[in-house]
């Protein structure tokens, strides 16, 4: 998409900090990191969303984020790494352009990545899980 800024970013159009690239992905640090070393994922491509990813990239990038996160947490030496990917303003997409944040993470932070735990009513979960899986 022309107008996508994300494109652009991953095209080599617009500057950023690239921490790894290939055919098909760069990865750069995120301008609004929520800790130093918070890179995003972006394919080269454009998809909005994991809908629209095609599966021949699809399955190319969570290797790309691994060899990320490792190479993350190994600079930062973080604790841990959290690896995101937002579908739909519901779920806190902002940009509209498929992309994986890699974030380094600490003990103590106060970063939680938190939602409410609910549960299922007997028999609600197998009925569910059924249903899922004929739309598979």
């Amino acid at each position: 998409m022309s107008d996508c800024i994300f494109c652009k970013i991953a095209n080599g159009e617009i500057p950023s900090a690239t921490v790894y690239e290939d055919d098909n992905f760069r990865a750069i640090l995120d301008i609004a990191p929520s800790h130093k070393g918070h890179t995003i994922i972006l394919p080269k491509i454009h998809a909005a969303n994991i809908f629209e990813l095609p599966e021949d990239i699809a399955k190319e990038i969570f290797p790309v984020a691994k060899k990320v996160a490792t190479a993350i947490k190994e600079t930062t030496a973080c604790d841990g790494v959290n690896i995101l990917q937002n579908n739909g303003a519901a779920a806190g997409q902002s940009v509209f352009h498929l992309h994986v944040h890699v974030v380094p993470r600490f003990e103590g932070d106060g970063i939680l990545p938190v939602w409410p735990q609910g549960s299922y009513e007997e028999g609600e979960a197998a009925e569910l899980a059924a249903k899922i899986s004929a739309n598979l």
